[in-house]
């Protein structure tokens, strides 16, 4: 038993080894239980599932606030806020990839299942190297708040704007390099079939595969900017990593709640924006004041008025439109030519 008492980062080891456990299951209930097979899923369970894992990502909050005292509880429950805006923003971007492939719906599933689990490792080895750099080098949080505010700034700049597939180096590169079928495979990232050319049998990709590998580069596109949010709130790696895989788990459910709704919130971006700029001047503001640092309180109050105000001035504006569900493809895919490029 003393074992599960062993400081881990901070913390005694059964509460890393408790959220692990807690984690699977939900994965395993939720992608191996609920959703074993490929089939559309419909707007109320959609809305049930994103209900049940910002309920939880709250309730756990609750625990923190219990087991660590109040301000590590705002903490967390700051983090988890922004991170689940931030996620929100992505959904848009996986829209219009799943939108530029035509995936149809029923295959989205696996694509998100997949993307959600390779996000959920990728972002825990990206907050367990800020961690360790920024106990190393405290004087990084001030890049990571000077990033934030540049990147917000940007953002109010730049305004709205399309992620072009079609662009991006990585997509070109394999297009490029793999042969890529013109059509969908059923559920299939990879299949055997004849080359055309050589009439032999090759290795070929499908536009599947395709899709899941712009969804894991999209995020790793928004942790360029969720990582050093979330270390600008609290540096305790507990608190970062926890709050940021339960605003991950989520995003399955909420993609599906929000594909076609999203173009409502067309001050999102702008709230975000102006999210992360609070979150980076809060630092610079709280030295030049000579405060250890801004209250959690404020924190957590000024990111939630900020962010609701954006969503409600945005459904007000747009709430004579309809929803758009275009963005949720029912068609089978046609792509416009096949790529044969060398495996």
């Amino acid at each position: 038993m003393e074992l599960l008492f062993i400081d881990a980062m901070g913390k005694p080891l059964w509460m890393w080894l408790g959220f692990f456990a807690l984690v699977l299951v939900l994965l395993v209930l939720d992608l191996g239980v609920l959703n074993r097979k490929n089939h559309d899923i419909g707007m109320r369970q959609s809305l049930l599932l994103s209900a049940f894992y910002i309920s939880l990502g709250v309730a756990f909050g609750g625990f923190i606030w219990w087991e660590l005292g109040s301000e590590a509880g705002m903490q967390y429950l700051t983090g988890f806020v922004v991170e689940k805006s931030l996620a929100m923003d992505n959904i848009f971007v996986i829209a219009m990839i799943f939108g530029y492939f035509a995936i149809p719906k029923q295959f989205q599933h696996r694509v998100l299942v997949y993307g959600i689990l390779g996000v959920v490792i990728l972002r825990g080895i990206m907050i367990a190297a800020g961690a360790a750099i920024v106990e190393e080098y405290e004087w990084v949080l001030y890049l990571f708040a000077a990033f934030l505010i540049f990147t917000g700034i940007r953002m109010l700049m730049a305004g709205e704007g399309d992620f072009d597939v079609s662009a991006n180096p990585v997509f070109k590169f394999m297009s490029k390099r793999f042969r890529v079928t013109k059509e969908l495979h059923g559920e299939k990232f990879i299949v055997r079939r004849t080359d055309p050319l050589t009439m032999k049998r090759q290795t070929w990709i499908t536009p599947l595969l395709l899709a899941l590998v712009m969804v894991e580069l999209a995020d790793v596109i928004f942790a360029v900017d969720s990582i050093p949010a979330i270390f600008a709130i609290t540096t305790d790696p507990y608190l970062v990593f926890t709050s940021n895989i339960f605003a991950i788990l989520g995003l399955r459910a909420l993609y599906f709640a929000l594909a076609s709704l999203i173009h409502r919130f067309v001050y999102l971006k702008y709230a975000l924006s102006l999210v992360l700029v609070f979150i980076g001047g809060k630092i610079f503001v709280a030295d030049a004041l000579g405060l250890a640092k801004i209250p959690p309180m404020w924190s957590l109050s000024i990111t939630l008025g900020i962010l609701l105000a954006g969503i409600l001035s945005s459904l007000w504006k747009t709430r004579h439109e309809q929803t758009a569900p275009v963005l949720l493809i029912d068609a089978q895919p046609a792509c416009s030519a096949e790529s044969t490029g060398k495996a």
